[in-house]
């Protein structure tokens, strides 16, 4: 169990290590950030630019560059931003909740549309309830989030004018974002649930269970439901950690002041130590998700750590 441990935690620090890798490399391939602090500053001479590059540590090597910000990273110190000299950390603590937020509560809404759905489809198999759930799930998957954000922006905030169109202020501001997010993953859990419903609704103990006179709900809901949930909150775990890292476009789309928002900004100023530190945090985040199932599954099966 050591060596499989060992092993995992490995593979999680490799991954983080190619990620902030490239990241740092690709970064700076966008353009200099000294130009863009020095726009509105009238003449600029090369001298100037130097000058800037050096205040902000860009004419060292990029590898110097790059051990630096990884040194920082076990400090949760990123240096500052560029453009406003805050301090990155504070920035993404106050970005960081947002997003966490709008991840949690756009999963809730996928699980309490995709359970039922599942659940209705595994029973209706192969009839007519089954076929529609399936064409809407993938009419679902097909739509592109930030189309289906902005068509819920026209509808619900500029036609009836029931919710505001941006920003984070209360628990209304939570439900377009939320349900937009929610909308795409419940095309990919529908399929999940029924997948899951339709093998364990061919168990033996259900059809006891159905024998002894129990109600249909408490047969799906307390013995089927209970019994393959198992894969299902494992998949929803990790769907958690991918959406901290694509919910970037809704964000934006909402102007919601979370980590995809602060990675947008950071891009268009090329903002270095910004966007390293939103990335990498991320990153960290999934990674972490995974190493923690992967451990679970090791845990509880023998035979995948013997593979």
């Amino acid at each position: 169990m050591a060596g499989f441990l060992i092993k995992r935690v490995l593979q999680a620090v490799f991954v983080v290590f190619v990620v902030t890798l490239t990241v740092s490399f690709a970064i700076r391939l966008t353009g200099d950030p000294a130009l863009m602090l020095a726009q509105g500053a009238g003449s600029v001479t090369e001298e100037d630019l130097a000058r800037i590059r050096e205040a902000l540590g860009l004419n060292q090597p990029f590898m110097t560059q790059y051990f630096a910000f990884i040194k920082g990273l076990f400090t949760f110190d990123f240096g500052r931003s560029f453009m406003g000299g805050t301090p990155v950390s504070q920035l993404i603590a106050a970005a960081l909740p947002a997003t966490m937020m709008l991840a949690f509560a756009s999963l809730i809404v996928s699980i309490i549309i995709s359970i039922p759905l599942g659940i209705k489809a595994a029973v209706a198999r192969g009839k007519w309830a089954d076929q529609a759930i399936r064409i809407l799930s993938l009419v679902g998957l097909s739509f592109p989030n930030f189309w289906l954000a902005i068509m819920l922006v026209l509808l619900f905030s500029i036609t009836l004018k029931w919710l505001p169109p941006s920003g984070m202020d209360g628990f209304a501001s939570f439900i377009m974002p939320a349900v937009t997010m929610g909308i795409i993953l419940t095309a990919t859990n529908v399929r999940l649930v029924r997948t899951a419903m339709l093998e364990t609704l061919q168990s033996q103990y259900i059809m006891v269970a159905r024998a002894k006179g129990l109600s249909e709900s408490k047969v799906l809901y307390k013995h089927a439901l209970r019994n393959c949930a198992i894969p299902l909150i494992t998949y929803f775990g990790l769907q958690f950690g991918g959406l901290l890292g694509g919910i970037v476009v809704v964000e934006r789309v909402f102007n919601w002041p979370g980590m995809g928002t602060l990675a947008f900004d950071a891009v268009g100023a090329r903002d270095y130590p910004v966007l390293q530190a939103v990335i990498t945090v991320l990153s960290l985040m999934i990674v972490g998700v995974n190493l923690i199932v992967d451990i679970a599954y090791g845990l509880v099966d023998p035979r995948i750590r013997t593979e």
